[in-house]
């Protein structure tokens, strides 16, 4: 303890400074400061982020620890904020932190992917097998029009606009049931992907069972993104219902707003693909073009997630990690008080 005393006595000065500097850029941003002030916080900033690594590898206080983290990521979100405009911020999301985020958490998407893989094709199989099983799921009105042969998606055709905002309104709330679900230790996710994967795998299974070509020909062009935002959404409810099952060595509180954070993260990755399936899918889908051009669309959808989420991430991004949110992070002159 004298180790970690004598530590603190040394540093403590340049601490408090950097928190008054912080108390200044959060009331009057970083044009609060002057000249000297701005290179005195990039001095300090540097200061204390070698004094978090000597604390958590000599000191091991992890009162001490949460403190100077707390205060280094202070420090970095206000230098982060100062150098990235809003555009800048959610270029470098999309670009490094967005694939760099599914590599981290992609188990939790694959869990998703096979739930939802799973009910589709026990579906596709099962409906058949035995057509009653279509009312059973809900999809007994599209198997009449299926066995009639009247394709109902050609209806979209004169009305895209209305129709790709109603695809993205109701894919997005999917995608966010999806998430907002896993709160229940995942269960609601599953439960999401479940009944999606039988409907959708009972629809296309009576399609091939019928050789209803266009509609098969209408999925493909728009559906690679679409169902990959829907299990990446359902990875993200995964990942925040596991702090419910596994927190690891955390408090299920801490754990669950951890994930919750990076799972939010997670989600935000399916919107742009949602918005982009949902014009495929009121444009390009519905129109009289050769299938060709739509499997081709299709196969380029598949490559640029290939490349975007499987390779995007190499780029590496290092941030400092950030102190668990549920702790209360001590004041600094509360830990000089337990000292004394």
């Amino acid at each position: 303890m004298a180790c970690k005393h004598d530590f603190i006595e040394r540093r403590k000065t340049h601490w408090q400074r950097l928190e008054a500097l912080l108390t200044t850029i959060g009331q009057r941003g970083l044009r609060g400061l002057s000249r000297a002030e701005v290179r005195e916080f990039g001095r300090l900033y540097q200061r204390t982020a070698v004094d978090l690594a000597i604390a958590r590898h000599d000191v091991r206080d992890t009162q001490l620890v949460n403190y100077l983290n707390h205060l280094v990521v202070r420090a970095h979100g206000a230098v982060y904020r100062t150098k990235s405009g809003g555009w800048r911020q959610l270029w470098h999301f999309y670009r490094y932190d967005a694939p760099a985020l599914f590599r981290m958490h992609c188990r939790y998407v694959w869990a998703a992917c096979a739930v939802f893989v799973g009910f589709a094709l026990f579906s596709g199989f099962f409906v058949c097998y035995d057509e009653a099983f279509a009312v059973v799921i809900g999809v007994s009105d599209a198997l009449e029009q299926i066995k009639h042969g009247r394709n109902w998606t050609e209806r979209i055709n004169g009305e895209n606009q209305l129709a790709a905002s109603l695809i993205m309104t109701n894919n997005l709330r999917v995608a966010v049931f999806a998430f907002g679900l896993g709160i229940f230790a995942g269960l609601g996710t599953f439960y999401i992907l479940a009944v999606n994967g039988l409907h959708i795998g009972g629809v296309l299974g009576l399609a091939m069972k019928y050789d209803f070509t266009p509609l098969l020909v209408f999925v493909c062009a728009h559906s690679i993104f679409e169902l990959t935002a829907i299990c990446i959404a359902g990875g993200a409810g995964f990942l925040m219902g596991s702090a419910l099952i596994a927190p690891g060595n955390q408090t299920r509180g801490a754990a669950l707003v951890e994930r919750s954070l990076a799972a939010i993260k997670l989600l935000a990755i399916c919107l742009p693909l949602l918005v982009v399936a949902g014009v495929i899918e009121g444009f390009l889908s519905p129109s009289n073009v050769p299938a060709v051009f739509k499997v081709s669309a299709a196969l380029l959808c598949a490559a640029f997630l290939v490349v975007y989420l499987g390779v995007g991430a190499l780029a590496p991004v290092v941030q400092p990690a950030a102190a668990p949110p549920c702790r209360r992070v001590p004041h600094l002159r509360m830990m000089f008080r337990t000292e004394d």
